[in-house]
């Protein structure tokens, strides 16, 4: 048995879906409800501020290198946000209390918004407010997957819920605004960010170990040749994941793609990730992780490379159902990995410094020297060398599995 911090004693358990799920208890059962409701929730708000936070901010009479501005903000706090947060959550042994902090600190932000036009000081909150945002995601993903232990349940089958909530609101927020204006959009995200904050107060608090955190020892694990390679492996597949990310939009646009378009190739891309997300939460046991992350870097390679060549938008539309091989293999499969690697005390803090990767210095680098490769040399040779990224990557965990059955 092990011993949760909420005070929870739970079998010990596979953490990521590394093994069959057991029947859970009836307390267990709507734990993992609660779970499922929180995950839905916050990726909801995400889908707002991602879709139509900016449309707000452009109907406000910010130009769109001052919304450029704004959203670059979030790749470069996250760096702090996220380290900071995974230490604290590690050093205090809390990560619901932390959620429900940085949930209140969101809901400040995002009602400050009505308060002011200037830009300056637009930027200051949304600064704050991505401070409390960025960390929610890896937060999350370390209580879903202590969760486990006691609840029986992988952390693919409670994810799941949180492509769904993205899936579903980015298309009903869509509705919903179109008849109210996008004035309207704070007033959603401060509903959704409530209800988020509703379910974090009954959700138990999960640790694993009952060991004190050693930070030193947490750095001496970062050196580990097995996982600094490891990492290394992740930020060269998310600065192609993030290419492809943050220019699909320009890409469409300068194709002639209605915002329709644009709208239902995101939807697409979200609920293609859940059918992959189930299946790897039942049967992903059965699988090696390091050829499984192989796979999803050669379905990015050639992704990036067919988006490369076509010149319709129409044709982006399968091609975004190509985000259930790509990014829904990679994403469960790079967490269970890294809960292999990473020892329950430094969960949190592992889980940040892989956000850290995967937003932060993935977002900086993709939005930076990304945006200059698109404007001097074009579509074409922008997404063949995202595709060429991800095919490194692919060799690169080849490469590891190879050398670790050795």
């Amino acid at each position: 048995m092990k011993t949760t911090a909420s005070g929870v004693s739970a079998p010990a358990a596979d953490q990521t879906g590394a093994g069959p799920a057991t029947a859970p208890s009836a307390g267990a059962a709507k734990e993992t409800n609660l779970l499922r409701a929180f995950s839905f929730s916050i990726y909801a708000t995400q889908a707002l501020v991602v879709s139509y936070i900016p449309l707000y901010f452009l109907d406000r009479g910010f130009s769109a290198a001052q919304i450029g501005i704004l959203y670059s903000t979030g790749p470069f706090i996250s760096v702090f946000a996220n380290l900071i947060t995974g230490t604290a959550s590690d050093k205090y042994r809390t990560i619901k209390k932390l959620l429900t902090v940085l949930l209140l600190g969101q809901l400040v932000m995002i009602s400050l918004l009505f308060t002011t036009n200037s830009f300056i000081l637009v930027g200051l909150i949304m600064l704050a407010f991505y401070f409390c945002q960025t960390p929610m995601n890896p937060l999350s993903d370390s209580l879903i997957l202590l969760s486990s232990q006691y609840t029986g349940r992988p952390y693919a089958l409670v994810r799941i819920f949180g492509s769904l909530g993205s899936a579903v609101c980015a298309y009903a927020f869509g509705l919903l605004l179109k008849q109210t204006g996008t004035s309207a959009a704070p007033f959603v995200g401060m509903a959704m960010i409530a209800v988020s904050i509703g379910f974090s107060f009954l959700l138990k608090d999960y640790q694993g170990a009952l060991k004190k955190m050693d930070f030193s020892g947490f750095l001496k694990l970062l050196r580990k040749p097995d996982t600094a390679l490891f990492f290394l492996l992740v930020l060269v597949i998310s600065i192609a994941h993030r290419m492809y990310e943050g220019f699909l939009a320009v890409t469409l646009r300068q194709m002639g793609a209605s915002d329709s378009l644009v709208g239902l190739a995101s939807m697409i891309s979200g609920f293609s990730e859940i059918p992959v997300l189930f299946l790897l939460g039942k049967y992903g046991h059965k699988f090696k992780e390091l050829p499984l992350l192989a796979i999803a870097s050669l379905m990015y390679a050639v992704r990036f490379f067919l988006i490369g060549k076509i010149t319709s938008p129409v044709w982006v539309l399968p091609l975004q159902a190509m985000h259930s091989v790509s990014f829904g293999i990679y994403f469960a499969t790079a967490v269970r990995y890294l809960s292999g690697i990473i020892p329950d005390e430094y969960r949190s803090s592992g889980q940040a410094v892989y956000a850290v990767i995967w937003s932060g210095f993935a977002g900086i680098i993709s939005g930076t020297v990304g945006g200059a490769i698109y404007d001097h040399y074009g579509k074409g040779a922008f997404f063949h060398m995202a595709a060429g990224l991800a095919l490194a990557a692919c060799a690169g965990f080849l490469g590891k599995h190879f050398l670790r059955r050795k």
